[in-house]
This record gives structure tokens, C-alpha cells and sequence, in this order.
């Protein structure tokens, strides 16, 4: 979904109190190590969230794309809004008035989608930075994804990742800048991501928090090296709550821009979601079959801490 820029009046972004000290217990997953598909599991049941290093992904492609999108968001306002009809947001989150002290750029993943976009306002050289590291980040969450379904015993092995590799696969990426700030404001509001998986990469500044399972809300320590992995809610369904979506956010609490970015992994609009039969066993499914347009119609209608699965259960009325 792309959402439009709008200007934003005299918003008094909500003060946080931030978490003070990092978490330490954040699962790191070396996808080299044969071990990793287990520690992979354990992670997304435990926390739905965790680092991986050795991935594959040259930093070079990451460097370049993030040294293009500072320089988009230095130019002068005006300048930025021409490119709201292609996914630029600011301040702006969603369609039911939540707001965060950033601003953004958000698109589709398809070839088709790039292409059309390298005709606009931003540069063809961004575009052709975007396509190189979409690539490499694609693999390697189809790579993680694979490792799971391993794991789970799941036959065929690709049958998540080829959700994310299918040309009609409804996946996005989002670019966003956190401008300094002195004050620890509400950057990103608490939301899961609706999605399957979500590779999450920042420049080397802190401010993404995931709460954990008794909601305490901890603070993620910045690694601009490595990414960080999120199971999100069409997981969270597709594993009969076995895994469970991770609530986070982002507080702006320096001086420092952050600059973060982040693949949203999703099906094609068309793909019912639903508990995979052979984890089932014999227990009951806990959610109605939906499909990902009817999820993505639903999660996008509400507010963005709210808890779209609740839609789908089956206990809810």
C-alpha cells in the first residue's frame, strides 16, 4: 500500500519513555552455521525477532542505497512532496491518523513497479540501487524462510519462500528517516507487520524496541553490519500461533537521523493464509482461512496497534 503524503499542522508527536539500556538476550543467527535453521525456530518462538550475520548481503549495495535515500531526504521539502504520487510519506502513517516523527519512502517490489518508478522524480541510478539490494535481501529471506520450513519438517521445502518469489508476490519496501531530535518522541508507533517476514536494516543508530512476551518494551542495540528479522502475522497464522508476530516501534531519543529499511515480505493478494496442515496435528486451527487481500484490506483499515489477527480468530465474534 502506498500512502500518500498530506501536510501534517502544529502535531505534538507523543514524548515515550524510552527503554535506557540495551536488550541483551536478542537471538543472533550466523546463517552459515549448519545449526541455524534450529536457532532460527527457537528464536521465532521465543521472541519473533532476531539478528542474523554472515548473510550474503554485500554491504557495498547497502551502503550505496543508503547514501541515495540521505540524499533524497536532504532535499527541500517541495522538492520531496513531488514524489508523494510515488510513495513518499511524511509524518503520515496509515489511513486512521496515526503519526510518527518520520518521513518515508514506500513502494511495490516488482520489476514492472521499478521500472515504472525510474521514470519519476528520483534518479534512475536510486532505482538501479533498490532492484541490486531487493535481490540480495529477497534470497536471503527466502533463504531463512526455506531454513524454517526445514526445521518444521514442512514438504516442499519452498512452500513459504515461493510466496515471496512469485512475480505476483505483494511485497514492499520502506526507506524511512528519522530526523534528530533532542526528545524521545514517538518515531514509528507499536504495530506487527501484517506480512510473512520482514528484513529490517538501519544505519548505526539505536531506537527500534520490541516488547516481549510479558510486554515489557526493550531497546535494540544498533548493528548496521547485520540484519534483524521479524515474524509477522500471516507467519504467526500460517504456524497456528506456534510463532507469534513481534510488536515494536521506534523512539527517536538522539541527536542522530536514523535511517532505516525494511522488506516486507508478503503473498500474492490472491493466497489463502492459513494454518499448515501438518503442524496441525491433532489440534484445532485458531483462524478462519483469509486470503492476503482480505487480511491486507483489514489490517490497513485499522488503527496500527491494533490487533488485526483478532479479526481472523476463531473465538473472536
Amino acid at each position: 500500500m502506498v500512502v500518500l503524503s498530506q501536510p501534517v499542522a502544529h502535531v505534538n508527536f507523543p514524548t515515550i519513555n524510552s527503554c535506557n539500556t540495551h536488550f541483551t538476550h536478542i537471538p543472533v543467527v550466523d546463517l552459515s552455521n549448519p545449526n541455524a535453521k534450529a536457532h532460527i525456530v527457537n528464536a521465532c518462538q521465543e521472541f519473533g525477532f532476531f539478528k542474523v550475520i554472515n548473510h550474503g548481503v554485500p554491504m557495498e549495495a547497502v551502503t550505496k542505497l543508503e547514501a541515495q535515500a540521505r540524499s533524497f531526504f536532504k532535499l527541500p521539502q517541495n522538492y520531496k512532496n513531488k514524489a508523494a504520487p510515488f510513495g513518499y510519506g511524511n509524518k503520515n502513517i496509515g489511513r486512521k491518523g496515526d503519526t510518527g516523527w518520520v518521513e518515508y519512502l514506500l513502494f511495490g517490489t516488482n520489476t514492472e513497479l521499478i521500472s515504472q518508478n525510474s521514470l519519476t522524480i528520483l534518479p534512475n541510478d536510486f532505482w538501479l540501487m533498490v532492484d541490486k539490494y531487493l535481490s540480495a535481501i529477497k534470497k536471503m529471506a527466502c533463504g531463512i524462510l526455506e531454513l524454517i520450513a526445514d526445521e518444521l519438517s514442512l514438504q516442499p521445502k519452498n512452500v513459504w519462500s515461493r510466496l515471496l518469489s512469485d512475480e505476483k508476490s505483494d511485497s514492499f519496501f520502506r526507506i524511512n528517516h528519522y530526523p534528530a531530535s533532542d526528545r524521545n518522541e514517538l518515531g514509528f508507533g507499536e504495530h506487527t507487520d501484517p506480512q510473512i517476514i520482514s528484513v529490517i536494516r538501519s544505519n548505526n543508530a539505536s531506537g527500534l524496541e520490541i516488547a516481549l512476551k510479558d510486554g515489557t518494551w526493550v531497546q535494540v542495540p544498533a548493528d548496521p553490519n547485520s540484519f534483524f528479522i521479524t515474524v509477522d502475522d500471516c507467519l504467526q497464522v500460517m504456524t497456528n500461533g506456534r510463532f507469534k508476530s513481534v510488536k515494536h516501534r521506534v523512539i527517536t531519543e538522539s541527536m542522530k537521523e536514523r535511517i532505516s529499511m525494511i522488506y516486507f515480505g508478503g503473498p500474492p493478494l490472491t493466497e489463502k493464509i492459513a494454518p499448515s496442515t501438518s503442524l496441525m496435528q491433532e489440534e484445532e486451527s485458531l483462524y478462519k482461512e483469509f486470503t492476503w487481500g482480505e487480511y491486507k484490506k483489514a489490517a490497513f483499515n485499522t488503527n496500527l496497534a491494533f490487533n488485526r489477527i483478532s479479526f481472523f480468530e476463531k473465538c473472536h465474534s
